[in-house]
């Protein structure tokens, strides 16, 4: 399995980004599969899941800002990321919400 995470960089506050995550080895459809972001001394949060029939579900944090979604034909998941705060800074990964494999992630950072 490799989910290769991309698509960050620098933003400023009130931009938009939208990291990709590409999956070999597994179907990102038939897996429930999370965003997730790591700040340093803070532990690992999800962000943003999307169940294998499409429903999607948010932290408080990123709800209205944020939208996950899937390409099948691509094999690919989507963060789409808007309106973003300097506290959005991390480094994000996406995974299946069962596993505990953590593949590279894209750092993101929002500064001015």
């Amino acid at each position: 399995v490799q989910l290769q995470a991309s698509g960050g960089g620098l933003v400023q506050p009130g931009g938009s980004l939208r990291l990709s995550c590409a999956a070999t080895g597994i179907n990102v459809g038939a897996n429930q599969m999370g965003w997730y972001r790591q700040t340093p001394g803070k532990q690992r949060e999800l962000v943003a899941q999307m169940t294998t029939d499409g429903g999607a579900d948010y932290a408080d944090s990123v709800r209205g800002r944020f939208t996950i979604s899937r390409d099948h034909a691509k094999n690919t998941m989507y963060l789409q990321m808007s309106s973003l705060k300097p506290e959005d800074t991390a480094v994000y990964f996406c995974k299946p919400t069962w596993s505990s494999y953590w593949g590279p992630g894209t750092l993101v950072t929002v500064s001015s």
